[in-house]
């Protein structure tokens, strides 16, 4: 029995905008190590005949400068409104045990932090992206509208190779702190983005 999450994406990170590591994983992060907090909004989902719609998982990631030399360190959250089998199928997707995009990336994974469930507010407004974790963790990403674009639709980074997608808005950190994992997460200002998610195995 296979699965099938669609939804929105969104991400902030160490490096400066945009983020070098997200246009190609051997570039190198703009600081000795790349720490990332990645947010999957599920809309619409069932895993295994499960309905997980409604429900949101972010992943926390430590890596090296760069990327693809693997020993990646990563934490999984799920949103506590997920009850017990919801949440053992959503931690089985992300931790790649069920094929699809976390799959394809274990290889790089040097180290399973654990899943944790938290509280999740996510909200998404005029190309801003907001999620509020526990009781004080906080990041928001607003996309970039280039200057002198009349138009109002954000840069767009195409092309790429990424779990959440090949064409990202990029945006920008407005707000950004967050413990998890026993890392302190403070990147305002920092590389954003944001993408709608489709992924199926």
């Amino acid at each position: 029995m296979g699965w099938k999450l669609e939804g929105q994406y969104f991400e902030n990170c160490s490096c400066d905008v945009p983020c070098p590591c997200t246009v190609s994983l051997d570039l190198g992060a703009d600081r000795d190590r790349c720490h990332a907090f990645l947010v999957f909004q599920v809309e619409s989902g069932e895993v295994e005949g499960v309905d997980v719609s409604g429900l949101t998982v972010a992943a926390v990631g430590d890596t090296p400068k760069v990327m693809s030399e693997g020993n990646w360190r990563l934490g999984v959250l799920i949103d506590d409104k997920a009850s017990d089998e919801q949440a053992d199928k959503l931690a089985a997707v992300f931790g790649g045990q069920l094929g699809g995009p976390m799959e394809a990336l274990g290889p790089l994974v040097g180290e399973q932090l654990g899943v944790e469930r938290v509280s999740m507010e996510v909200s998404h407004e005029n190309g801003t992206h907001r999620i509020k974790v526990g009781e004080d963790g906080e990041v928001e990403v607003t996309e970039i509208v280039p200057f002198g674009k009349e138009d109002g639709q954000p840069a767009r980074l195409v092309g790429i190779f990424h779990p959440a997608g090949d064409d990202f808005a990029i945006a920008r950190a407005t707000k950004s702190h967050l413990s998890a994992f026993g890392m302190e997460f403070a990147y305002e200002g920092r590389s954003g983005f944001a993408s709608p998610f489709a992924w199926a195995a």
